[in-house]
């Protein structure tokens, strides 16, 4: 139990209530349930082929599978473990789980999505099955959660200090419909960031997603930056050197963005003014016949 992170003690102790075994499903409508009555939530979710999903819940489980703590079959997670994870939480988190406990252990799978559905619409709005268990008033309301945008925006987004969860429904929510990695190397120590990862989760929620590392900056130039002045010098040398010569990826992103017309250029950084994406949007915006908005969210 020493060194877990207490998201997984969390995991563990639900299970532990449900007498250890939990359906997929359920155990991931069981968490956002859980979850949503946390001030500050153990996991984030976004709306999937099901409803509600966690794609850090899900690489924790596997992580604990590796650790034998819990095992699984096709359509289920079983602990394994018997320490008392409950007695790890904090007293908070305990009501919460048995508040889970007397409330939702008669729930089937269909029940537990039909409640989820209904109390957080929005995470209904990309599920396969919506029309299978609500009713039209009910479908009406996930419709209205929708996010259907008509204008042509480019936009830029940073992954820095956010989760994999809250940064694929920034995309949702602005109604993007491609995601372009702009990144030289696309390996992040930042659990979902890295290409595949990051490629899975957009493609899983109907955002395309496209690698164009001919637009990024070497790893070894961006060492020692200490302050603004070290990244002003950094993108100094990117547009004589990369935006300069490199044009032909610039038209390639400005032509998918007339296609698709809701792209977001993606990088590291929070700060906008820290990371060459900006620098290739204000190029993108300069090519002849850009007449749209540029926002960085």
């Amino acid at each position: 139990m020493k060194g877990m992170y207490y998201r997984r003690k969390l995991v563990l102790a639900l299970l532990q209530a449900f007498e250890g075994k939990l359906e997929k499903l359920n155990l991931q409508k069981l968490l956002f349930l859980v979850t949503r009555q946390q001030d500050k939530k153990s996991y984030d979710f976004v709306p999937y082929k099901f409803g509600c999903f966690s794609f850090q819940a899900n690489a924790d489980l596997h992580t604990l599978k590796k650790y034998n703590s819990v095992t699984e079959t096709e359509k289920t997670w079983v602990c394994v473990d018997d320490t008392p994870y409950f007695d790890a939480l904090k007293k908070e988190d305990q009501s919460i789980i048995l508040y889970a406990k007397r409330n939702f252990s008669h729930c089937s799978s269909n029940d537990l999505i039909k409640l989820t559905y209904q109390q957080y619409p929005y995470y209904a709005i990309k599920s396969t099955i919506a029309k299978e268990v609500l009713n039209k008033e009910e479908l009406k309301k996930v419709e209205a959660q929708k996010r259907i945008k008509k204008d042509t925006i480019l936009f830029t987004i940073g992954y820095e200090g956010v989760s994999l969860e809250s940064y694929i429904n920034k995309l949702i929510i602005n109604d993007v419909k491609a995601l372009c990695d702009v990144r030289k190397n696309s390996f992040s120590m930042k659990y979902g960031f890295s290409k595949a990862q990051l490629k899975n989760a957009c493609e899983g929620v109907g955002i395309k997603f496209y690698h164009i590392p001919e637009v990024g900056i070497q790893s070894e130039k961006r060492k020692e930056l200490n302050c603004q002045a070290d990244y002003d010098l950094l993108f100094q040398d990117y547009k004589q050197n990369v935006l300069a010569t490199e044009t032909k990826k610039q038209v390639e992103i400005f032509e998918l963005l007339k296609a698709e017309k809701r792209i977001a250029l993606t990088c590291f950084e929070k700060n906008i003014h820290q990371c060459h994406r900006k620098h290739l949007a204000n190029a993108i915006k300069h090519i002849e016949g850009f007449n749209y908005e540029v926002k960085h969210i």
